[in-house]
């Protein structure tokens, strides 16, 4: 099945499915040195996994990772780094009914039409479980951009109709909330909303925001691999995902041209900044140096108990009503799997850019002539 590696220097390759015997992720072109362990991946792991909270799948599972390759005594050694999720807790019999029917907003349909078969118990790899490998892989990433003083944050900015007001959001309140939201009041009202949809068999969606600070200029390419078209497409490729913007988004499109430029100056050290960041910190698909900010829409989690109309492989009409353990929200574990993407981009172009500029390059073999 070709879409299961992604990036160019940085590159991952995820494997497994959601009822197989595991899940888990190969990185190549991670430099040898990096000091890593599993307890700086375990964290990552940890925000994802389910059963935390009266808001996620009731499906129990650890999540531990093993390291497999890739490190000695403590650091990476410059080889492929191999880390596997054992599952622990299958239900692949709450799946058996769903073999002869397709359900509704589900990859069911479209696998059949693809490939001819399909692994129907949990969804295969289009299940939401596929994004553990991602998850870890983000995390050597992260430990990456840490190194270089460049921090990936993401976010609930809302839930349904309810969203954090700009002058309300702390990242140290989005660490406390069980939606990972950051304004106490509005995580309690998405709360109380989401108990709403639970009762009605429902679900609801939202939007995931993540901001990129320390990011440096010059990072990206202008023509087809622009930094913003990349990081859309990694964050696209995230099963839930529907819309993506960067900085001002759709809202853009609403605005004059002396509104939406950013105007340049010099600050007191002879830096050069922006007063505004309509852009997002990208300008010419390049990164300017300011903030990256990206919104990532996540739709409302297919399977749900109300009944919903479909078809199955006899050419008939029928109702159904899923069964099983279902998360009535995908945007509070879906988080991390957002700033995981964003972060496996950033080190990926950062990569790739070391080779943009020649005086760059001189820079730094004749450093170690000296």
């Amino acid at each position: 099945m070709p879409g299961s590696v992604y990036g160019n220097i940085f590159k991952i390759v995820t494997w497994g499915e959601s009822h197989g015997a595991g899940i888990g992720v190969v990185v190549d072109g991670c430099p040898a040195g990096l000091f890593l362990d599993e307890s700086m991946i375990q964290p990552y792991l940890d925000r994802r996994k389910p059963g935390q909270t009266p808001y996620t799948t009731p499906r129990k599972e650890e999540d531990k990772v093993i390291l497999q390759s890739g490190i000695f005594e403590g650091r990476t050694t410059g080889s492929p780094i191999s880390m596997a999720i054992y599952n622990e807790n299958q239900h692949s019999k709450d799946y058996s009914r769903i073999a002869n029917y397709y359900r509704p907003g589900h990859a069911d349909y479209t696998f059949d039409q693809k490939y001819g078969f399909r692994d129907y118990r949990g969804g295969g790899r289009s299940s939401g479980r596929e994004t553990i490998g991602r998850v870890a892989a983000g995390a050597i990433a992260c430990s990456i951009l840490s190194e270089l003083g460049i921090q990936v944050h993401a976010y609930t900015r809302s839930i349904g109709p309810i969203s954090v007001p700009e002058e309300n959001l702390s990242l140290e309140q989005a660490k406390l909330s069980p939606l990972y939201m950051p304004d106490r009041d509005a995580s309690k009202k998405a709360e109380a909303y989401l108990l709403d949809r639970k009762k009605e068999k429902n679900s609801a969606g939202g939007i995931v925001e993540c901001i990129v600070q320390g990011m440096p200029a010059g990072i990206g390419e202008p023509v087809f691999d622009k930094l913003d078209a990349v990081l859309a497409k990694a964050v696209m490729s995230i099963g839930a995902v529907k819309g993506v913007e960067i900085g001002d988004g759709f809202l853009a499109a609403t605005k004059t041209g002396i509104e939406n430029n950013d105007d340049f100056y010099y600050d007191s050290k002879g830096n050069i900044k922006k007063s505004s960041n309509h852009a997002g910190g990208i300008t010419g698909g390049i990164s300017d140096g300011s903030t990256i900010l990206l919104r990532a829409a996540i739709k409302p989690t297919p399977s749900i108990s109300s009944t919903q109309h479909t078809v199955n492989k006899n050419k008939e009409n029928i109702e159904i009503e899923i069964g099983g353990r279902h998360d009535p929200v995908i945007v509070p574990r879906a988080v991390v799997v957002v700033e995981s993407m964003v972060a496996i981009t950033l080190v990926d172009y950062l990569f790739m850019g070391m080779t943009s500029r020649m005086d760059r390059i001189k820079d730094f073999y004749h450093k170690k002539d000296k």
